[in-house]
């Protein structure tokens, strides 16, 4: 994943670390063969009294050699059973859109693009500007 978004990878240490003081509500699923191949990571999303609740998976990430062998589908469907299992009505995330093969994959899932969403962020020194009383 650091390679598509041309960053670098943190040491395995950094990784486990990170991994072991995620907030609460934060959940990751792994789909490991000798080592690991793919996670899915996602947390509980609640949007006021009597509106629907959903976990928004943040990350789905295959690696290169692991991807077309069914472990994306794998992990998403393991989403969905958790989704179901906590009682929420949908699975939530964002794809870029210049990613035609993710679109496709996600697509033949059933899942369907929102057209009347628009994913927003605040970042840099925006962020820190907003930030300050």
């Amino acid at each position: 994943m650091q390679n598509y978004y041309k960053v670098p990878c943190p040491t395995p240490d950094v990784i486990e670390s990170k991994l072991a003081s995620l907030p609460v509500g934060v959940e990751i699923i792994v789909a490991e063969a000798a080592q690991i191949i793919g996670f899915a990571a996602f947390s509980s999303i609640y949007p006021g009294p009597s509106l629907t609740s959903g976990l928004f998976m943040k990350e789905l990430f295959v690696t290169a050699e692991a991807r077309g062998a069914g472990v994306g589908k794998a992990l998403v469907r393991a989403v969905a059973r958790i989704a179901v299992e906590q009682g929420h009505k949908r699975v939530d995330w964002t794809a870029d859109r210049d990613n035609p093969a993710l679109l496709s994959f996600y697509a033949g899932l059933g899942a369907l693009a929102q057209q009347e969403k628009v994913f927003c962020r605040l970042s840099g020194e925006a962020l820190l500007s907003l930030s300050q009383v």
